[in-house]
């Protein structure tokens, strides 16, 4: 995937973790779990349009390392969503899975341009 691809999908992605924030029920918990989906969802966008403006290879890819720690934490607060049972599960399947991906993608792209060996899970 080349990166306008990347940027683009990155966007869309927090797009729709906008639509799931403001779905969310107006209670104590659903008010916190909007406020950290908006937040993670937008910064897997703009920190990986920060990534692509990096002046320098490290500053690449120490900001692809916040990216994939977003799109994870992401993910986490889909799964609370749902494990909450505050939208049906089936809703957000398609959700759950593009931060997986997204996630798992960030990551590849880290080892290739660091080099697999530095890198952990």
């Amino acid at each position: 995937m080349n990166p306008d691809d990347l940027r683009m999908r990155t966007k869309q992605f927090a797009l729709r973790m906008f639509q799931l924030a403001e779905n969310l029920p107006r209670t104590a918990s659903g008010r916190v779990l909007a406020t950290q989906i908006a937040k993670c969802g937008t910064s897997v966008a703009a920190n990986y349009r920060a990534a692509c403006k990096g002046r320098s290879k490290a500053e690449f890819i120490a900001k692809l390392g916040v990216v994939e720690e977003e799109a994870d934490e992401s993910q986490f607060w889909v799964e609370m969503v749902m494990e909450a049972k505050l939208i049906p599960s089936a809703r957000l399947s398609l959700l759950h899975k593009e931060a997986q991906e997204l996630t798992g993608h960030i990551r590849r792209l880290t080892q290739n341009s660091f080099g697999a060996r530095f890198v952990t899970n």
